[in-house]
């Protein structure tokens, strides 16, 4: 009998993720790493025989720009702060015909390698990486955001999206009913620390250092608190933060403290949920594989001692 529940979802976004903020031109071969790591995160996975949710934003499921263009809703995000809108990038040309000539703004083949490995669940983090706390949308925008993703996965890869992921955890209780009404069963919701649900100065600070040493109390959770009756909230317990030269000496502090929250929750039946964009893996990469790496046989070693279990975020349900 299983003891315990290891959750993993992935933000999958490439430069959908921040297109404010990243200069392309500068981002180029970071991606191009990002892309080359999923597969080797996949095949990992497959190894050690890792049940995963990849939270995708829509944008990289279609398979050239026509096909964009035709699902691409009539109702888009009126944000007050219309550069979060990255419809623009389409409109102003800067995205590319197909993924051959734009690997950075479309993804099929690597969608088609998550389908086509074991245990992966293809889940959506919306259409246009809609941000749901925002000023100036509406629930009716992201109502036509999920029919949209829906709509590409359905056409592409003949699959329903049953779990969210709100992209940059903008978790917004009033869209549940929307989500659920548009095909959702779970969400992934932040953890339920001081840190999170009341931001400050000091909460990202915070967050930090409680990735090196417990200020917060056990991040774990269970499975009996899951409100299994209508949408599924699953709080996330830690983001795996990569490895960075500049973060160097305290790699090992940080990979403790996710090792000894992943055996806590082994030995107390609970559920441990960690998450992470795979743009993190970008940069240095084959250090960030072989941490996760190092992540995954823990795994696997709490699963032989203590029936620890692998779980995508539908599996939940």
């Amino acid at each position: 009998m299983a003891n315990g529940t290891f959750i993993i979802s992935l933000d999958f976004e490439l430069h959908w993720g921040a297109a404010e903020k990243w200069d392309l031109n500068q981002k180029r071969d970071y991606f191009d790493a990002t892309r080359q790591s999923i597969p080797n995160v996949l095949a990992l996975f497959e190894q050690y025989n890792i049940h995963a949710t990849w939270a995708t934003v829509g944008f990289l499921f279609a398979k050239d720009k026509t096909q964009l263009l035709e699902f691409c809703p009539k109702k888009r995000p009126t944000y007050h702060n219309n550069v979060l809108s990255y419809y623009r990038l389409i409109d102003r040309g800067e995205v590319g015909e197909n993924e051959n000539d734009d690997p950075y703004h479309y993804a099929p083949s690597l969608i088609e390698k998550i389908v086509q490995t074991p245990n992966q669940e293809l889940g959506t983090h919306t259409f246009a990486h809609y941000y749901c706390n925002e000023a100036g949308q509406t629930a009716t925008q992201f109502a036509a955001d999920l029919q949209a993703a829906q709509a590409i996965a359905k056409a592409n890869f003949n699959t329903e999206l049953r779990s969210l992921v709100f992209p940059r955890n903008q978790f917004n209780p009033d869209y549940l009913n929307v989500a659920k009404a548009n095909g959702i069963q779970t969400v992934r919701t932040n953890p339920d620390v001081w840190f999170w649900n009341n931001p400050t100065k000091f909460s990202a600070m915070a967050r930090a250092f409680d990735t090196l040493l417990p200020i917060s109390g056990t991040l774990t959770f269970d499975e009996k608190d899951l409100q299994k009756d209508s949408i599924v909230l699953q709080p996330a317990s830690r983001f795996l933060r990569p490895y960075t030269e500049k973060e160097k000496w305290i790699q090992g502090l940080k990979m403790a403290r996710i090792q000894s929250e992943m055996e806590y929750a082994a030995k107390h039946n609970r559920c441990y949920h960690l998450w992470w964009h795979p743009h993190n893996f970008g940069y240095s990469t084959p250090t960030n594989l072989a941490m996760l790496e190092t992540i995954l046989q823990h795994y696997q070693q709490l699963q032989t001692e203590f029936g620890f279990a692998s779980a995508s975020m539908i599996e939940m349900c």
